[in-house]
């Protein structure tokens, strides 16, 4: 069990951090065509897109902010709270 725990611990971090690379990218307003770029963006939409529809749904105006990444953030750190006690 607690090499499942650290498998998906692993996950969920490196999940946040290329969560946290997609903001700055954004932010350095790199091309999409860059295949880094374009790699992050990949990876990371599965988590964002629900976020995003999420809040979308629920008829929040963020105006020009998009708080899908604080979202799948929050979500993930619910999950890492949940898996802890669960497996451990």
């Amino acid at each position: 069990m607690l090499l499942l725990y650290r498998s998906i611990i692993i996950l969920l971090n490196l999940i946040e951090i290329l969560i946290v690379v997609r903001i700055v990218l954004s932010f350095l307003n790199i091309h999409s065509e860059n295949p880094f770029t374009r790699l992050v963006y990949e990876l990371t939409e599965p988590v964002l897109g629900p976020a995003r529809e999420l809040i979308a749904k629920l008829g929040v105006n963020t105006g020009i902010f998009d708080f899908s990444p604080l979202l799948a953030i929050l979500f993930l750190r619910i999950i890492y709270s949940i898996a802890g006690r669960i497996l451990l």
